[in-house]
């Protein structure tokens, strides 16, 4: 274990004060001039990632995407390809991405400019939205959220080398947790704001203002990010992007741990897929109104604000039990949800599909946390960019074909989609236990 000690300060203090004083002053697994740096990094993560977290939330394509290529007029089967655009196009290109981040000794200019993209991509939506309509709008906003998507792979891979490097251990799912709060925290604000009386009256103008707000938190975000001290690290694996490729897909069948991560991964895809259903079982509930929508986002902000901060602590912990617990959420409301929507008339599913929205967006902020602190925590400095590239790929492709076969069986109802994804909820459960502990 490094016992070097961050340079005493205010800095340091506040942030041993936020993260505990166990082992707040001692480093793991980062060199000596990083755990020197580590409350300033530590900061500058959590207010970059705090901006981007909340641009997410605010042009969110299972929430306001849609209901603006609703509200334009877009053919009804563009919404169907909102997400896996935006989740497939921001984990496909990674495994040859990896490759040229690797080249470089300093990663973090990668992730700002990835995310000045995202932020201009997001912008240009707002003004597609003022200016046109019907199929040409949507095809537009389409086109933006894949360019959108591929500078959000860039910024996935490099973020979690990045965090690496700067970040100890015992402190990385506490920066994500931060974030994730601070962001739900927000959006739970402008969900109120969404309720207020005469915010309908302006829908159209209050969601541009969204997507604009979004694009600067994305460019505000590059700017914090620019200011981290990464010092240069190994630039191993930097060779043919396609060659690079082949060799790296050979992890999964050499690495047994890796292989084991990827599929318990594969599984939560099922806590994202099922999104949508429930906002479809809500906008039927509350006849299509904006009211809905607005409970939604409270729902999803106060979920983000309450679970991420326990969700961060429990995962440099064990992230392997965060995983565990998340599913198993995720599958009992799925379950409930189920039964309420089957059994039930519209005036219990009113009140209850909120509450459920809430519940699962407990599970998945689990999910997420969970699943990116696990990966970097079983990785190391040599292969991580190699690690998160491999598995996201992987996913991508996973997505795809979990977002077609949900898709056919979404033809029997949103309540039949459900469950199944509940009961792939409860195997991640049960293959996430099995999982070796990282920490």
């Amino acid at each position: 274990m490094n016992t070097t000690r961050p340079d005493p300060g205010p800095v340091r203090d506040v942030y041993a004060l936020l993260t505990g004083d166990e082992d707040a002053r001692v480093c793991k697994d980062i060199p000596d001039e990083s755990c020197r740096e580590q409350p300033r990094n530590f900061f500058l993560h959590v207010i970059s990632l705090t901006a981007t977290s909340t641009g997410d939330w605010l042009s969110s394509p299972k929430l306001v995407l849609a209901w603006l290529l609703t509200h334009i007029g877009a053919p009804a089967f563009m919404l169907a390809l909102l997400v896996p655009i935006r989740e497939s196009l921001s984990l496909l290109p990674q495994l040859f991405i990896a490759s040229a981040i690797r080249r470089a000794a300093v990663r973090k200019w990668f992730w700002v400019a990835g995310s000045m993209v995202q932020g201009l991509a997001v912008a240009a939506m707002a003004l597609v939205i003022t200016s046109l309509q019907g199929a040409v709008a949507g095809w537009s906003v389409l086109g933006l959220l894949a360019v959108f998507s591929i500078a959000r792979g860039v910024c996935s891979v490099a973020s979690k080398d990045v965090l690496g490097k700067t970040i100890a251990k015992t402190r990385r799912g506490t920066v994500s947790g931060y974030a994730a709060s601070a962001g739900g925290a927000i959006v739970l604000a402008v969900g109120i704001a969404g309720l207020l009386p005469g915010a309908g009256e302006h829908d159209l103008g209050f969601y541009v203002l969204l997507l604009t707000a979004a694009g600067a938190l994305w460019i505000l975000g590059a700017a914090v990010y620019s200011l981290l001290i990464e010092y240069r690290g190994a630039t191993d694996g930097g060779g043919n992007a396609i060659t690079e490729a082949i060799h790296q897909l050979s992890l999964i069948r050499d690495d047994a741990e890796l292989r084991n991560f990827i599929i318990v991964r594969t599984l939560l895809i099922s806590t994202a897929l099922v999104s949508p259903f429930y906002v479809n079982l809500m906008s039927t509930a509350s006849g299509d109104t904006l009211a809905g929508l607005g409970a939604l986002m409270i729902a999803a902000g106060t979920a983000s604000f309450v679970s991420a901060p326990l969700w961060g602590r429990m995962a440099d912990r064990s992230s392997r039990r965060v995983m565990v617990y998340a599913a198993a959420l995720a599958a009992c409301t799925g379950i409930v949800t189920f039964g309420v929507a089957s059994l039930t008339g519209l005036s219990i599913g009113l009140w209850w599909y909120p509450l459920a929205y809430f519940l699962l967006c407990i599970a998945h902020a689990g999910v997420r946390l969970g699943r990116k602190t696990h990966l970097v925590d079983i990785a190391t400095a040599d292969n991580r960019a190699s690690y998160v590239a491999v598995s996201n790929t992987v996913i991508g492709i996973m997505l795809l074909l979990g977002g077609v076969l949900t898709g056919a069986i979404a033809g029997f109802g949103s309540a039949s989609a459900i469950i199944v994804l509940a009961i792939v909820s409860a195997l991640a459960a049960w293959s996430a236990s099995r999982l070796t502990e990282a920490q």
